[in-house]
């Protein structure tokens, strides 16, 4: 065989791989993602216990330098109804209004006859060997009366309903942690192009339908709704057990289901939600401590996955204008049913499966901006701290295995 035949081999050969890869993950989806299970759609049946010296659920807020969003999500906690609830702001370090807002708020809310709690902490200093959220966090968990704890966001804002409904959930299906999946409020077409692109991407490494299969590797944690029982945090060893760690959320989901806790997905449209970019620049931004902190900081690693981008852009492309016409097509296909399959879950119309390949180059440009600036750096400015390098690859510890 000579070169050019087996070039021209390898070529189809990866075209129809890539293809038929594609191609099962969208079956899967159009199997598997209907069968998620939706808050709204449940009857709030779940009694939850009542005693009215305790609160039936602690809400940890951390929060730096949030002043445009924390009364408005601290105020739709307080609002929760069905439940009673302890809820913990954290100040962390901030320097806007941040502070003297929660403080405003908890004095006008100490003067109602609501069921619910509010306290307000204040950390002006970091301790050494500590992130600030994993700070901020471990110190309100120590503080919780209840057997439940929420960490959230200081800019998620819930419904009514929300609490009662996740938290009745969870006691009868028996869960261990249970992650809510927001609604992305998305007001542009770069954010719409940006989220539907990662979400599409990230169906090769989780299969949020396999999250509750204790026999899976499949996992998740998200920052604006993580519900876990005290007991199960605490058996952990709490955020304490990694203070370095940027991406808390998911490693924590990770070390519960790695620990063979009972891990549960649902969705819940309209139940919470969260701006979390502004524009497709904001989303490259909001990734800039996140992806070389994904791939644990290795170089390799990050160069390999960025070429496993790459690849994801270029080959399909070049097969629908080479000689591997229809394994190109094939590919367009499954990724637009993708899209059409989890539109519930993104809320990104499948008409922006169009613009999936410049949305994963721009993807692909905030990985290799991640990795570039926290080397540039030595380390990761996170909300005005530079963590330095050395010390988050010591504390990162082993890949997502």
């Amino acid at each position: 065989m000579t070169p050019s035949h087996l070039a021209h081999w390898t070529f189809l050969t990866a075209a129809w791989l890539l293809a038929l890869g594609w191609l099962w993950q969208a079956l899967q989806w159009l199997r598997f993602g209907p069968t998620l299970p939706d808050l709204t759609r449940f009857p709030a049946a779940w009694p939850l216990p009542t005693d009215d010296n305790q609160p039936q659920l602690t809400v940890i807020v951390p929060a730096c330098n949030e002043q445009t969003s924390i009364q408005t999500t601290l105020r739709s906690l307080l609002g929760s109804t069905g439940i009673r609830l302890q809820v913990i702001a954290v100040n962390d370090r901030s320097t806007d209004q941040t502070g003297p807002l929660m403080d405003h708020l908890a004095a006008d809310f100490a003067a109602t006859a609501s069921p619910h709690s509010l306290q307000v902490l204040h950390i002006t200093h970091l301790p050494a060997g500590w992130l600030g959220k994993p700070h901020a966090l471990a110190t309100a968990a120590a503080l919780a009366q209840s057997d439940w704890l929420l960490f959230t966001d200081g800019d998620v804002v819930f419904a009514p309903q929300t609490l009662s409904l996740a938290l009745g959930y969870a006691q009868a299906d028996h869960a261990d942690h249970l992650v809510l999946m927001p609604d992305w409020t998305m007001k542009s077409f770069g954010e719409r192009a940006m989220h539907g692109a990662m979400h599409a991407l990230s169906c090769w490494t989780l299969h949020l339908w396999r999250v509750a299969d204790p026999g899976a590797r499949d996992f998740l944690g998200v920052g604006a709704f993580n519900l876990i029982r005290r007991s199960t945090y605490q058996a952990l060893g709490g955020f304490e057990s990694q203070p370095m760690e940027v991406l808390e959320d998911l490693r924590l989901g990770w070390r519960l289901k790695r620990a063979g806790f009972r891990q549960r997905v649902v969705l819940g449209p309209e139940l919470a939600a969260v701006r979390w970019s502004h524009g497709a620049w904001g989303v490259v931004r909001n990734l800039e401590k996140n992806l070389f902190a994904l791939y644990r900081f290795s170089v390799p690693v990050t160069l390999a996955a960025c070429f496993g981008v790459a690849l994801q852009i270029v080959l399909p492309l070049a097969a629908i204008a080479g000689p591997a016409r229809l394994a190109g097509l094939v590919t367009l296909a499954a990724i637009a049913a993708i899209y059409l399959a989890a539109a519930r879950l993104t809320r990104v119309p499948p008409a922006y499966f169009l613009v999936y390949p410049f949305a994963w180059v721009l993807f692909l440009f905030a990985m290799l901006r991640s990795m570039t600036l926290a080397l540039v750096r030595g380390g990761v400015t996170w909300r005005g701290t530079l963590y330095p390098l050395a010390e988050l690859r010591k504390a990162a510890g082993s890949h997502w295995r």
